[in-house]
Formats: C-alpha cells, sequence, structure tokens
C-alpha cells in the first residue's frame, strides 16, 4: 500500500462535502430512472417498464430498444474515446503510433484524447494533430514541492495536457490510492481547470459477490463529495476482472452498470449533471467488440488500454460512434 508521510497531512487531508449521499444495493433493487433521452415514437407509446428488476450478479432481464433514426447516447456530450498507453512504448514506437493516429480518419463528433507515458508526453504534443488531445496517466493532490516522483496539474498543463486520468483500478489495487485520495486528486486538478476521467469498477470477487453496485457508488461518491463541478468530469467504468485479460463485460453488463452509475448521479447530485456526464467504457475493449459496446445507450465511448497502442484499431474504436446511429 502507498503510504502517505505525516508531513503531508495539511495536503491530503482536509473538510469532507456532504453534497452526495452513499446508497446501497438494496435500494437499486428497484426499477432504474435512468435518465435517457426520449423520442416522439416512444413517448407516444411509452413502456410500462424501461428495466425489470437485475439480480445480485446484476443480469439485466428486459434491455431497451433505442430510439430509431437517432444517436442512441443518453449523455448530453459528444462521444468520447481515450487512450490509455500506461506503461508502454520507446520514442520510436510511439514515433510510429503518432504517424498512424495522424493519417487516420476519424469521425468529427468525437472527442479523443490520448494518455502517453509522462516522459514522452511533450513527443507526443509537438507531433500529434490538434485533432487529438492529451491526458496524463496521474498527478498529485496539490502544487509541486517536495514529493519525489510525483508531478503537478501545473506541470501537466505546462506541457499542454487537457485531462487527467485518475482512480484507475492499477492505481487503486497496485499503488494502493483509496477513494478519499484519489477525490483530492480530482478536486485540486479540477480547481486548475484540467479535465478528469474519473475511474470506477468493481473486482471479479466483488462481482461474484453481488457487490459491483456498492463498489461503483462509493467510489463516485468520493468523487462527489470532492469535486467543485462536473462540467470537465468524465467517468469511466472500468470493471477490474476485464482489464488486460481479454474478458470484455457483455454489451447488456455494461450497459445495466452504466444506467445505475446514471441514476446514481441523478439522485445524489443532480438530474442535470446525470444527463450531461459522459460515461465511458473499459476493459479489453478492441476493434471486434466495441460496435456492439457503443449500441448501448448509456456507453458514451471508451477508455482503451492496448488497443490504443495500434493505431488503425483505436482509430476504428473511434469511429464506432458510428454504430449510435441506428437505421431509420
Amino acid at each position: 500500500m502507498a503510504m502517505v508521510s505525516t508531513s503531508l497531512v495539511s495536503q491530503v487531508s482536509g473538510p469532507k462535502s456532504t453534497t452526495a449521499t452513499t446508497t446501497t444495493t438494496s435500494s437499486y433493487s428497484s426499477l432504474f430512472s435512468g435518465l435517457r433521452r426520449s423520442c416522439s415514437k416512444l413517448e407516444s407509446n411509452p413502456p410500462q417498464s424501461l428495466f425489470h428488476h437485475v439480480d445480485s450478479h446484476l443480469r439485466l432481464s428486459s434491455p431497451r430498444k433505442g430510439c430509431r433514426g437517432v444517436v442512441a447516447m443518453a449523455g448530453s456530450g459528444k462521444f468520447f474515446v481515450g487512450g490509455n498507453w500506461k506503461c508502454n512504448g520507446t520514442k520510436d514506437s510511439i514515433s510510429k503510433l503518432v504517424t498512424d493516429l495522424n493519417s487516420a480518419k476519424l469521425e468529427a463528433d468525437v472527442d479523443v484524447v490520448v494518455s502517453p507515458p509522462f516522459v514522452y508526453i511533450d513527443q507526443v504534443k509537438n507531433s500529434l494533430t490538434d485533432r487529438i488531445e492529451i491526458a496524463a496517466q496521474n498527478s498529485w493532490i496539490g502544487k509541486g514541492g517536495a514529493f519525489t516522483g510525483e508531478i503537478s496539474v501545473e506541470q501537466l498543463k505546462d506541457i499542454g495536457c487537457k485531462w487527467v486520468i485518475l482512480g484507475h483500478s492499477e492505481r487503486r489495487h497496485v499503488i494502493g490510492e483509496d477513494n478519499e485520495f484519489i477525490g483530492k486528486k480530482a478536486a485540486y486538478a479540477l480547481s486548475q481547470n484540467l479535465g478528469i476521467i474519473a475511474c470506477i469498477g468493481e473486482l471479479l470477487e466483488e462481482r461474484e459477490a453481488g457487490k459491483t453496485f456498492d463498489v461503483c457508488f462509493e467510489q463516485m461518491k468520493a468523487f462527489a463529495d470532492a469535486v467543485p463541478s462536473w462540467d470537465d468530469v468524465v467517468i469511466a467504468y472500468e470493471p477490474v476482472w476485464a482489464i488486460g485479460t481479454g474478458k470484455v463485460a457483455s454489451p447488456q453488463q455494461a450497459q445495466e452498470v452504466h444506467v445505475a452509475v446514471r441514476d446514481w448521479i441523478s439522485k445524489n447530485v443532480s438530474a442535470e449533471v446525470a444527463s450531461m456526464t459522459r460515461i465511458i467504457y473499459g476493459g479489453s475493449v478492441n476493434g471486434g467488440n466495441c460496435a456492439e459496446l457503443a449500441k448501448q445507450e448509456d456507453i458514451d465511448g471508451f477508455l482503451v488500454g492496448g488497443a490504443s497502442l495500434k493505431g488503425p484499431e483505436f482509430a476504428t474504436i473511434i469511429n464506432s460512434v458510428t454504430s449510435k446511429k441506428v437505421a431509420a
């Protein structure tokens, strides 16, 4: 576990907000409201129920079809695709990847970011098309100083980063960052006008124990208690058991968690924030499964790991936004 020196108490500790309340799994065994956009055809003949009850293993018994002839997306923002390069790459391999991305034809209605290792951010920023923004993979909880191995939000902004990934499972379960610590990072990044990709997700044993909602909602509460605004927040649901394992959540499994998270935001923050916040999916997303996942109404994009290291495949994932458009 990562330990924090007592000399850092002034930065690590701080008052907790009480703006959000914890919601347990039991209260979510009832119907989800979801906050989906409606269309005239559905409004003229609304279904009696969008969802039936879900059991502890999160099986959705009655999926809802999207509106025909519209972009089937619950969030009100653009489709969002991020590439998390993690601790991969060399100067040469990254140069090749950037060349592939620069030559790719990308759909216009998608926000795209890539997250290189810190040491290559400047290289990527100076050679990558402006069409794609840069995200960092981590940031410190306050201003820079005597914090060996850390990187500050101010430094990230200085080299052109627009986003930072926070709360990734590898930071939680390998490095040992807890919910409160991650929340503080998010609060500081947003206070300095750096957008955050806020990651949540359950371990395999937590899903098998029927605790998926409990875990995700607790992680969401830590963000909600800390962030000053939701304007520059993208939520990334990444079931830990699907990250880098080749096992991907089914479209239905991902959708049911996304709609539950959106419902949690509606109840604990506001309906407006729930509608505008993009909730993206991560966990072994690739060029072969992205289209089916993208069709789900509450999946507003992807956070991509290994497949983002392959330029043509990452472009395919970005362009899966076209799957949102249901044929009339």
